[in-house]
């Protein structure tokens, strides 16, 4: 489960910036929305979901560009671009466009991530040299990489490698290396590259790939980061054949419930591209005669994007891990999203403590039954620096004017300005403006 995610210098966010999915001291209330793991007899507590308010362009986009970006870095492990220019998130395959674009010189852009992944504590920080904002030739280096396990030092890597006690991950290293340790950093310290991470690379190959294999894997496989929602496209792994289409039984229960103008979907690979469409099946009176087309002509568009949204809740429930998503409530119905956030908030439904963390513009969810104080983030953009700012509603506290306690109208307050993160946008003069232009044209 995620603890905190830490970035700086990154695109609007400069400063250090911190999301914290841990708890918030003296808040009461929704305490079935806490998840908890024993890591060496210490109890950690962390939220099961998180929702981010912010106007257009004050960054809620950013951060989870910034997760996106740290974690392709981890699973490609280095910091060379990677281009791919259909990616949603640009950023992660080109690094020049990461600094934040008002320095005037190259400062460290930081990343660091704490979660807990089959019983083991993971700290894991990156300090990166990348140049200024489109700075294409630079020459890329990392100047700090260090990793904790359960509260221990395993490495600091800087100019030189710090190898910690290998007494506190022994179960993940051989007894050749736990009695040759200085060979191995040695070793290890004479094949270090400015451009590639130790973690996946000479303390994976040298000190212990098992242990890199279970940091990795959550990357992978429990960190599933969407930087734009209406990018995703499922592709199901059982289909393994061409022109046939495969009906998909769960979904097309879980489609009709939600709204299905069809009898059932299906998927199929075209075998020449060799992409997975999704299809609209239609039984006609002859039962042996059924008809398809693909579902996005025929269906809503907030059909599509559920369906395509649905695998991904199920798998993150079923495997744990965190769900993040940009604009994951768009064209879905309120009705919809309480019932998948109330899933996540039961701890008798969400048994294998998914998290859930998605940015929005809507505020039904600004709601005190629903979400607790520190489950609501906002994040605000300083109009003269453009810089921006995270912060948490339980940050204001339950005391004095300014104070908000649970039986406040979170989103009463929100709309007269008592939280910040809102922009009072008025484009009518603008218009008037396009309007008198044309009528003086005629």
């Amino acid at each position: 489960m995620l603890l905190e995610f830490g970035v700086s210098n990154y695109k609007s966010f400069k400063d250090r910036m911190l999301f914290s999915m841990v708890p918030a001291p003296k808040q009461k209330g929704l305490d079935y929305s806490i998840l908890t793991e024993v890591i060496n007899k210490k109890t950690f507590k962390s939220l099961c979901s998180s929702v981010v308010y912010g106007p257009n362009a004050s960054g809620k986009s950013n951060i989870i560009g910034a997760m996106d970006t740290f974690k392709k870095i981890v699973l490609r492990g280095n910091i060379r671009n990677n281009p791919d220019s259909a990616y949603p998130n640009q950023a992660a395959c080109m690094l020049e466009l990461i600094p934040n674009l008002s320095l005037q010189q190259a400062e460290p852009v930081w990343f660091s991530i704490k979660f807990i992944n089959d019983g083991l504590l993971v700290e894991y920080e990156l300090s990166l040299d990348l140049g200024r904002f489109l700075e294409q030739n630079y020459r890329r280096r990392i100047l700090s990489e260090i990793l904790k396990i359960n509260g221990s030092s395993v490495f600091v890597r800087t100019d030189k490698i710090e190898i910690g006690s290998l007494k506190t991950i022994e179960m993940f290293v051989g007894d050749l290396i736990l009695k040759n340790a200085e060979s191995a950093k040695d070793l290890a310290f004479a094949n270090l590259n400015n451009e590639e991470l130790f973690l996946t690379n000479g303390f994976k190959n040298i000190f212990s790939s098992s242990l890199v294999s279970k940091v990795v894997d959550w990357f992978e496989n429990k960190f599933t980061v969407i930087f734009r929602a209406d990018a995703m496209h499922m592709t199901p792994k059982f289909i393994n054949h061409d022109s046939a289409i495969v009906v998909d039984n769960y979904l097309s229960k879980v489609a009709k419930e939600f709204g299905i103008n069809s009898n059932a979907l299906g998927f199929a690979k075209d075998g020449e591209k060799g992409d997975t469409t999704l299809y609209s099946i239609f039984s006609t009176k002859d039962k042996d005669n059924v008809k398809a087309i693909p579902a996005e002509i025929f269906e809503s568009y907030g059909t599509v994007r559920f369906i395509n949204t649905f695998p991904l809740l199920v798998r993150v429930l079923i495997e744990g891990g965190c769900l993040v998503v940009d604009e994951f409530d768009a064209s879905l119905h309120p009705m919809l999203l309480m019932n998948i956030i109330n899933f996540f908030h039961n701890d008798e439904d969400n048994i294998n403590k998914a998290q859930l963390i998605f940015n929005t513009h809507n505020p039904i969810f600004l709601n005190a039954n629903l979400y607790r104080r520190d489950e609501i983030k906002f994040v605000e953009r300083d109009d003269v620096t453009h810089l921006s700012e995270l912060y948490s509603l339980s940050d204001f506290g339950t005391v004095g004017t300014g104070g908000v306690r649970k039986d406040t109208d979170y989103m009463k307050n929100y709309f007269i300005d008592r939280y910040g993160a809102i922009k009072d946008v008025d484009i009518g003069s603008i218009l008037n403006q396009l309007l008198q232009k044309n009528k003086d044209n005629k």
